[in-house]
Formats: C-alpha cells, sequence, structure tokens
C-alpha cells in the first residue's frame, strides 16, 4: 500500500513529465501570421508596396531559418473592404486559422477598432503603420504594441521643420482626409504651431471624404484665400490626386506645400512636384537617408525592394519591416528569457516593452505603454539629375524622445507646453 508521502511524489513526478512533455512540445511547426493592408482602394499604392516588402523579408527571413527554426507563415488581409469586413476577417484568420501574432493596420480608424478586438482575442497584436495617438493613450493595452511613431511625434517635428524654413509664416490652410488620421493629425498639428507662434492665423480647414477624386471645390477655395502655407496630411492615391489637380491649377506657384507623408508620393508624383515642398517620411525612412548612405543592410534591401517591384522603397515598406523586425526581436527576446523554450504570445508582448531594435534605419526603442519611439526625418524637394522624381535636400532628423508625448500624458494638451527653446535643440541634426 503506497503511503501519502510516496503518492505525493508519483504526483509530481508524474506532472513534471507532462509538464516537460508539453514545453517540448510547443514549439510550433509555424508561426502564423495575419497581416493586414489595403490590397484595393486608392490606399493601395502604398498597401502593395507594403505587401511586397513583407514578402520579401519573410522569404529572406525562413530561408536563413526563421525564427529560432520556425518559419513564418503569412496570411494577407485586405483593408480597402472596409471596417465591418476587415473586423470579421480579422476574427475568422486569428480564430479559425490559429493565428497568435496580427500586424495591423495601417489605417488609424481601423487600429481604433482592432485594438480592443486584439485584446479580447488574447492575439498579440503590433500595430505596423497607423498613426493615431489615441489608440494607446486612451487605454492600456497589453497585447497590442506600435512599432513606429505616432501622429504626435510626426506633427511635431513637421512644425518644427516649418518654423525653421519659414520662420515669419503668417497664414496657413490645411486640406485633410475626413477621417481619424486627418482630424487627429490636424488638431495636433495646430496645436503645436500655435503654441510655438500664436500669432499665425488658420484661414481654412477643409475636410473632404476619404478616397474623394475631385478636390476642385478645395483647390477654388484656398486659391481665393491665398494662404502661405497649405498643410495636408493625405496619403496614398488621395495625396497623390490633391497634388496633381492643385499642380494643373497653379496652386503650388502660390502656396508653400507641406506634406508630412509625401515621401511615399515622390516617385509616383514625378516631376508633379516642384523645387521647395516640405515633405516628411513618417520616420527617418529614406533610401537616401544621409546618416546611412552607405550601410550594408539599408542598401541591401533597397536594391532587392527595387528588384521586385521597380521601385524605390516608401515609408510603408520600412514600416513593415519595422514590424517584422520587431516581432522578431521581440520572439528572440522572450524565447530567451524563457530559457530557450518557445513563449507564448503574452510574454513576447512582454518582451517587446521596453525593447530597441533597429529596422532599416535609425533604432527604435518600445516603451512600457507599447508605443515605439522613432525618429523624424524632413526635407525640401529638389530635381536632381539622375532620378526622376524629387529627392530631398537640407534634411533634418528629429530625435523621438524631444518630440514625443510623455507616457500618462495626452497629446493635444502636451503639445500647448512646447517651448520654442525646442526649435535650437542641439541634438536635432541637419543635413545641408
Amino acid at each position: 500500500m503506497k503511503t501519502p508521502f510516496l503518492t505525493r511524489i508519483l504526483v509530481t513526478a508524474v506532472a513534471a513529465l507532462v509538464t516537460s512533455g508539453a514545453l517540448a512540445q510547443s514549439k510550433p511547426a509555424e508561426l502564423k501570421v495575419g497581416i493586414t493592408t489595403f490590397l484595393s482602394g486608392p490606399a493601395s499604392v502604398f498597401g502593395v508596396p507594403g505587401k511586397a516588402a513583407a514578402e520579401l523579408y519573410i522569404e529572406q527571413l525562413n530561408a536563413a531559418g526563421g525564427i529560432n527554426g520556425v518559419k513564418i507563415v503569412p496570411t494577407f488581409i485586405d483593408e480597402g473592404v472596409g471596417a465591418d469586413k476587415l473586423l470579421s476577417e480579422y476574427r475568422r484568420v486569428v480564430q479559425e486559422g490559429d493565428t497568435k501574432v496580427m500586424l495591423a493596420a495601417i489605417s488609424s480608424g481601423n487600429c481604433n477598432i482592432i485594438a480592443p478586438v486584439a485584446e479580447d482575442l488574447k492575439v498579440l497584436n503590433i500595430m505596423w503603420d497607423c498613426g493615431t495617438e489615441k489608440v494607446l493613450e486612451e487605454k492600456r493595452y497589453r497585447y497590442v504594441v506600435r512599432t513606429q511613431a505616432n501622429a504626435t511625434t510626426e506633427m511635431v517635428a513637421t512644425v518644427l521643420y516649418l518654423l525653421k524654413t519659414k520662420p515669419d509664416i503668417k497664414s496657413i490652410a490645411v486640406m485633410n482626409q475626413d477621417y481619424a488620421w486627418g482630424r487627429d493629425s490636424w488638431e495636433l498639428f495646430r496645436n503645436t504651431l500655435l503654441a510655438l507662434k500664436p500669432d499665425v492665423k488658420i484661414v481654412a480647414e477643409l475636410f473632404p471624404k476619404f478616397g474623394a477624386t475631385d478636390y476642385s471645390t478645395e483647390i477654388s477655395r484656398l486659391q481665393a484665400l491665398r494662404p502661405e502655407v497649405i498643410l495636408s496630411t493625405a496619403w496614398g492615391g488621395d495625396l497623390d490626386t490633391f497634388v496633381r489637380q492643385a499642380s494643373q491649377r497653379g496652386l503650388m506657384k502660390s502656396s508653400l506645400f507641406v506634406l508630412p507623408l509625401a515621401e511615399s508620393s515622390l516617385e509616383r508624383l514625378g516631376t508633379t512636384l516642384p523645387d521647395g515642398v516640405i515633405v516628411g517620411s513618417r520616420g527617418d525612412h529614406y533610401f537616401l537617408h544621409p546618416q546611412h548612405l552607405t550601410d550594408p543592410k539599408l542598401n541591401s534591401f533597397v536594391k532587392k525592394f527595387k528588384e521586385k517591384t521597380g521601385s524605390y522603397p516608401i515609408y510603408s515598406v520600412y514600416h513593415m519591416v519595422q514590424g517584422l523586425d520587431g516581432l522578431v526581436a521581440g520572439y528572440n527576446k522572450a524565447i530567451k528569457a524563457n530559457k530557450g523554450q518557445w513563449p507564448t504570445p503574452e510574454q513576447v508582448a512582454d518582451a517587446m516593452r521596453g525593447m530597441e531594435f533597429r529596422g532599416l534605419t535609425n533604432t527604435v526603442k518600445i516603451r512600457e505603454d507599447g508605443q515605439g519611439l522613432e525618429d523624424q526625418l524632413l526635407g525640401l524637394t529638389r530635381k536632381t539629375p539622375g532620378y526622376s522624381f524629387p529627392t530631398l535636400e537640407k534634411i533634418t532628423v528629429y530625435p523621438a524622445d524631444l518630440i514625443t508625448t510623455p507616457v500618462g500624458q495626452k497629446s493635444p494638451e502636451w503639445v500647448k507646453t512646447i517651448k520654442p527653446d525646442l526649435l535650437n535643440n542641439p541634438r536635432i541634426k541637419q543635413f545641408n
């Protein structure tokens, strides 16, 4: 007859064997990753290159053995189908496909609706491109992280560059897409600008619908008002259409255009953009980045991407690579902390907080609130021999920590506290 003591020993031993076996078998044959991007509609000019970047990156990663011997298998979801269908597809991929990791999304509106769903489904969600600052400031998530900057970082840098370029600005108008990104980015830009130069007059706030094809009404009004500066944080096909129509009507000759997202449109617009337009790259993403001109990692990827697609990479490409590099770094960190065992989505999400990693350009750090800190690059367009589209000159790179809202604060209010001495901070790097 077994004594209670011996029984406890046997139970403990069996449990240890079961646990050990479970851990040994927990490493999956493959890691399924869902990726949302625009594959249709006007935003596909931005989303399709992102998909191509993911395919190229994953192919190279898998050829090198994947993550600790586990290869990535992607499933792509079209953001162009609309929010309701996107959310349905998101749930299906996670629940029916046994997917543990999602990269979502491009659209700020989509990130806002996906974040709480990811938390409910307990799936690691890397926000690989959307800019809305609200998603991580209004609620804390465990399963949601972002591997790039938010709108605050981008808009503060743009205001700083504008005031260095045109310090005596007296009037400005905005022409943004009418949805979360367009409204939120303008609020942040406006509050920052008025904090640093309160006498600037805002002469027009125009918000045509997302996906608009005719901007004649907005262009006519802007021509009548003649603002010194016209800001547009539009992107993708919407930005391309607006710039082409504004150029045809001569609007770009009478006002300085500030286009914080136009790096992605330079090659498509070609000679439509005149010299002297302020262009941002949503991060420090640029194939002629002055700090990485001879960097083998950047140059190798640019070459391979151009061979694959026929075009230079744009910032959606860099953000996709950054999201995947962040994912790989997070898994590697979690595996190390887990003593070589394959980690859970929770362990990876926890490991990513406080982590520093590099995509194709400068290092990114993810804070404890899940927000990525990413430097910002802006410059002025100029025609350059050897290229059929404008390149950037007078490039400035802004350190992320100087221009990102501190943890626990709300961006629209924090930017009102920015002081003029930030304009001349010695850590801001200028390349002439």
